[in-house]
């Protein structure tokens, strides 16, 4: 009886502890991450030399899994860097439905959309906004994402949602050019939308992609317009201020290891890309390109044999 009374003050404080802990925090995201990065590679229900062997699938699970268990403790752990770490991890999530088995077949993704868009809503202290303000922008938060998941699969052919038709200020070519390079790094990466070129043959539906610069290795362009045909190379190629792309094809896999396709009507959801991303065994069919300079190291402009 002794240690039983004796216990429960320590119990009860332990308790106080955790709950002014947890306040602190978006304690509930967190969980949430985690839980999700549990569920990717477990859904297999595979060990891993099985998992090496279904491939990229297997172990992107594996990857994406780790990454998002690393998001739930860093929500937990450094709660200032929320906004940053739940922006990547809602990407990672939706990123998972084509990665791995669907995301999860489902559950891990919709567990990792919540956790990120309730850490990126989470406001510490009450000198926040009111309950009920606070729960109606995590309803909101929650809300988006799926919407955007309920978007991510656009309609085919003439009922593909699109902007307006608007036109790039100069001629693109009839027959877009190939662009290859082993290394694309974006800063400040975002999907603009669709729109048209204007070609020889007509208008052109496109993806523009913007962002602030761009890092290319072992650049290659060849054009593929009827007459002699050209190809342009570069062991690095740099674009800064205002790039703009305009492209009807790019294919390419994020950090190396999970590919993805996209087209006008195969958008990427969400329509940003984080700093520290980069694509390897980047293909792209490039109408027009835009910017505020070009820089290139070891240019070479020769005619395909």
């Amino acid at each position: 009886m002794l240690l039983t009374a004796g216990a429960r003050p320590g119990a009860g404080a332990a308790r106080a502890r955790l709950r002014a802990w947890r306040r602190t925090r978006p304690f509930w995201a967190g969980l949430l991450l985690v839980l999700a990065g549990a569920e990717l590679p477990l859904a297999p229900l595979a060990p891993l030399p099985v998992l090496v062997s279904l491939g990229v699938g297997g172990l992107a699970a594996l990857g994406i899994g780790a990454a998002l268990v690393v998001a739930g403790l860093f929500l937990w752990f450094a709660p200032h860097a929320r906004h940053y770490v739940a922006v990547n991890a809602l990407i990672l999530s939706v990123v998972s439905f084509a990665a791995t088995n669907l995301g999860g077949f489902g559950a891990g993704m919709a567990l990792g959309v919540a956790g990120g868009a309730m850490g990126f809503a989470w406001t510490p202290g009450p000198r926040g906004p009111s309950r009920t303000a606070r729960r109606r922008g995590r309803t909101l938060a929650v809300a988006v994402p799926l919407l955007l998941l309920a978007v991510a699969v656009p309609a085919r052919g003439p009922k593909a949602a699109a902007s307006p038709a608007r036109y790039a200020p100069v001629p693109a070519p009839v027959t877009a050019p190939v662009v290859t390079t082993t290394r694309f790094a974006p800063d400040g990466f975002t999907v603009a939308g669709i729109t048209e070129v204007v070609t020889a043959a007509g208008p052109r539906k496109v993806m523009v992609l913007r962002m602030r610069a761009a890092s290319l290795t072992d650049y290659r362009l060849t054009t593929r317009d009827p007459g002699p045909r050209l190809a342009l190379g570069a062991r690095s190629l740099r674009l800064t201020g205002a790039v703009t792309l305009y492209l009807t094809r790019f294919s390419g896999c994020l950090e190396g290891v999970v590919c993805l396709t996209f087209t006008p009507e195969r958008l990427p959801v969400p329509p940003l890309v984080p700093p520290f991303v980069y694509l390897t065994r980047v293909c792209a069919e490039q109408a027009l390109v835009t910017s505020d300079a070009i820089s290139a190291d070891g240019l070479t402009l020769r005619t395909p044999g």
